[in-house]
């Protein structure tokens, strides 16, 4: 039985929760019984479904209001360690928002899976990410494994001064979305990565240097230095495209308002 539920109340969350589904893969979903739909599970009640599914799921999102699923959830929350981890998605799929149990249960990175996966913008509010002001883009070969992309993060950071508890997430294109090496070299660096849209890189209005390899190998202005750039708000390059044991890597910072 999968752990992960996907959950809405409309035609326009059910179509989000169909393609989010699709690549994620197993996953339950449940749509409001106004709403026919042959390969869901119809329900009445948010707050009854909740209930029903809270000590059964580990994993939920909700394609609906924040303020109808925090209505919803209340009677149920117990504590960060054991509630399910809630990701709260617009029907557009434009915004995933890590609601609950976002560090301990696994919502930050959940938020940043469905994002990526609807081309949409991850929101992530836990202090202790809020205060990383970092952003390692990378750009790879196809195939490349996970060692020397992260020895290439690890050494932009030694070459700007700057700790690894400091980067929030790592950034590239979404033509790099499945590619293993990349994966795996965030998982070891026990950070989220976050795919840009190809359209938001080609259409940047943020100052980057264009890459000729990128272009003639992907159809993109650059990888490494707009998604850096772009994964973030406020952002500045602190080092520029470089490329380290064949593995692109730029580094951006957010600054304060």
């Amino acid at each position: 039985m999968t752990d992960l539920a996907l959950i809405t109340l409309s035609p326009h969350g059910l179509a989000s929760a169909r393609a989010l589904r699709g690549v994620l893969g197993e996953a339950s979903l449940h749509v409001h019984r106004a709403v026919p739909a042959a390969d869901a599970e119809p329900f009445g009640r948010m707050a009854d479904l909740l209930a029903e599914l809270w000590p059964r799921k580990r994993r939920m999102v909700l394609f609906a209001p924040t303020g109808a699923v925090v209505r919803a959830m209340a009677p149920l929350l117990a504590s960060k360690y054991t509630d399910p981890a809630i990701v709260v998605a617009d029907v557009q799929g434009r915004w995933a928002i890590a609601l609950l149990s976002g560090h301990e249960g696994g919502a930050n990175a959940l938020a940043h899976t469905v994002a990526n996966a609807l081309g949409g913008e991850p929101i992530v509010t836990t202090t202790t990410e809020a205060v990383k002001d970092l952003i390692v883009g990378v750009g790879c070969r196809r195939g490349t494994p996970p060692e020397p992309i992260e020895a290439a993060v690890r050494e932009a950071l030694e070459r700007t001064g700057s700790a690894l508890d400091r980067v929030r997430l790592l950034a590239s294109a979404d033509l790099k979305a499945f590619e293993p090496g990349l994966l795996e070299a965030a998982r070891r660096l026990e950070l989220p990565v976050r795919f840009l849209p190809s359209a938001a890189i080609r259409t940047s209005p943020l100052g980057f240097s264009p890459s000729a390899a990128a272009e003639r190998q992907l159809d993109l202005p650059g990888v490494a230095e707009p998604a850096a750039l772009l994964a973030g708000s406020r952002t500045r390059l602190v080092l520029p495209r470089t490329v380290i044991q064949g593995v692109t890597v730029a580094l951006a910072q957010e600054t304060r308002p």
